[in-house]
C-alpha cells in the first residue's frame, strides 16, 4: 500500500473507531424521530412507475437495524433502462448499525469500477451538495451509479465527512440517524457518462424534494 493510501486508511480507522467511543459514551436516551416509513415512498415519480424489489434475509443481516428501501422504476413504455433506487435509513448508528458505503458492496456483487468522481448536483429550492459519480461494467453492460449520503436535510459524498457530521450531531441533537441514497441507471452501448448523467437528472429532482419527508431534518 502506497504512503498516501496507507496514511488515508490510518486516518479512515481512526475517525470510525473515535465515532464509535464518542457515540457509545452519550450518557443521555438517544432520540429517535418520528417518520414516514421508506415503504410509502412514491411510486409515481414525473414518468417513472416503480415496481419493489424485495432484499433477502442475507442482505438484511448485513445492513443491519434499519429501513430499506429497493425500487425499480420503469418508463411507460418500457422502452427506456430502469433505474433502480435504493434508500438505506438507519434510525440509529450507536450501535454498530452504520451506514455502508457502495463503493465496497458493488465490486462483491461482480461489477468493476470503470471511473469514479464527485459531482455536484444543483437543484430549484435546495443548495448544492456533492454526490459519488461511478460508472460500473459486467459482461459488457455498463451503469451509472449516483451516491451520496443525507442526514438532516445535508448531502455529503465522502463517507469520511459523513462520519464528522455523525459525531456533531450526537453532541448538537442527541440524535445518530441518517441515510444513504443511491440512484443506479443502465447505459446505452457507447453512451457517454454526462449523457446518461443527464437522462438520469429529472428522475434525481423528483427524488431530493422527497428525501426529508422520509430522513428527518
Amino acid at each position: 500500500m502506497k504512503p498516501f493510501g496507507m496514511l488515508r486508511f490510518v486516518l479512515a480507522v481512526g475517525l470510525i473507531a473515535l465515532t464509535a467511543i464518542l457515540l457509545q459514551a452519550r450518557g443521555r436516551t438517544e432520540i429517535i424521530p418520528s417518520r414516514t416509513p421508506l415503504s410509502s415512498f412514491p411510486v409515481q415519480l414525473g414518468n417513472w412507475t416503480g415496481k419493489d424489489i424485495p432484499l433477502d434475509k442475507e442482505t438484511l443481516d448485513v445492513l443491519g437495524a434499519g429501513d430499506f428501501l429497493v425500487r425499480g422504476y420503469q418508463d411507460p413504455d418500457g422502452k427506456l433502462p430502469y433505474i433502480d433506487f435504493f434508500l438505506a435509513y438507519f434510525p440509529s448508528q450507536r450501535a454498530g448499525d452504520t451506514i455502508h458505503s457502495p463503493k465496497h458492496c458493488l465490486p462483491g456483487a461482480g461489477w468493476s469500477p470503470e471511473e469514479n468522481d464527485r459531482i455536484t448536483i444543483s437543484l430549484p429550492g435546495h443548495s448544492p451538495f456533492p454526490a459519488n459519480r461511478y460508472v460500473i461494467s459486467k459482461a459488457g453492460a455498463r451503469k451509472l451509479v449516483l451516491y451520496w449520503y443525507w442526514a438532516h436535510d445535508r448531502g455529503v459524498a465522502s463517507e469520511y465527512w459523513a462520519k464528522y457530521y455523525l459525531v456533531k450531531d450526537a453532541i448538537r441533537m442527541n440524535r445518530s440517524d441518517g441515510a444513504l441514497v443511491r440512484i443506479t441507471l443502465d447505459m446505452f452501448p457507447g453512451e457517454s457518462i454526462d449523457a446518461a448523467q443527464q437522462r438520469l437528472r429529472p428522475f434525481t429532482a423528483d427524488v431530493v424534494p422527497l428525501l426529508d419527508d422520509y430522513v428527518p431534518r
